[in-house]
């Protein structure tokens, strides 16, 4: 199973050089990369963050693999920090270790990885959170569990649940999981489709203070109007690094 979770952590490196994954190399770092991942994981977590039509693209400035920040509207880092060096040597760090759950420890504080988009035509995705949510489906399938039948729960700030956490902060963590552990969650849907805001707004409880806090009540209000998860992970990342009164 490390093997198959080590794939879903590699199979998109091709996104990182802005090659096509028909054209990518096979191997990076000296280890195989861009393979395909077992059981749908990567169809299903790519259906969870964009449209799965024809696609078109969405922002015509924009069309190279990084990132576009929702917070500004613009490039989420400077491209000139991410020189080839840079990115064979960051890129190296999440992509050779040969470890299932430290490869998730390192995507999960990854920051090159969220630099970039999972899909060219959707600039505002997030490469990084299309990963992490790819290995904890994954990881859900392999131990047996239907979409169906997985949950979003919100754990509290520093417990991570190896390869299914897709979202850790100074305050609390989210994971994908069948078991919700007595907290605070809300089910994933029959069928996985871009359904984040409606998973955040059936939470049975919130980690946010929204009757009095402005900025978590900003950071509350789109979360509650973002349909994509990969988006929407990568908002609140965003939204935490640059909050004022932090």
């Amino acid at each position: 199973m490390s093997t198959e979770l080590l794939a879903a952590f590699r199979h998109d490196a091709h996104k990182f050089t802005g090659e096509a994954h028909e054209d990518a190399r096979e191997t990076f770092a000296g280890v195989e990369v861009n393979q395909s991942v077992p059981h749908g994981a990567d169809g299903d977590s790519a259906a969870l963050s964009r449209p799965q039509q024809a696609q078109e693209q969405t922002v015509p400035t924009h069309d190279d693999q990084y990132r576009l920040s929702l917070l500004s509207g613009h490039t989420a880092c400077d491209p000139s920090e991410f020189s080839g060096a840079t990115i064979d040597s960051d890129v190296r760090d999440l992509l050779a270790v040969e470890d299932a759950e430290a490869a998730h420890q390192r995507w999960l504080s990854s920051d090159v990885a969220a630099a970039f988009k999972e899909l060219v035509y959707h600039p505002y995705t997030s490469l990084k959170y299309h990963t992490l949510l790819v290995a904890a489906l994954l990881d859900n399938y392999t131990a047996g569990h239907g979409f169906s039948d997985l949950r979003l729960a919100v754990d509290p700030a520093g417990e991570v649940v190896p390869c299914r956490t897709i979202y850790t902060s100074d305050r609390f963590a989210l994971r994908i999981d069948a078991d919700d552990w007595g907290r605070p969650s809300a089910r994933l849907g029959s069928r996985p489709w871009r359904s984040w805001a409606s998973v955040w707004n059936r939470l049975t409880d919130h980690p946010l203070v929204t009757d009095g806090d402005k900025w978590d009540m900003m950071l509350d209000a789109n979360a509650r109007r973002i349909q994509s998860w990969s988006v929407a992970l990568q908002w609140f990342e965003d939204f935490t690094d640059w909050r004022p009164d932090r």
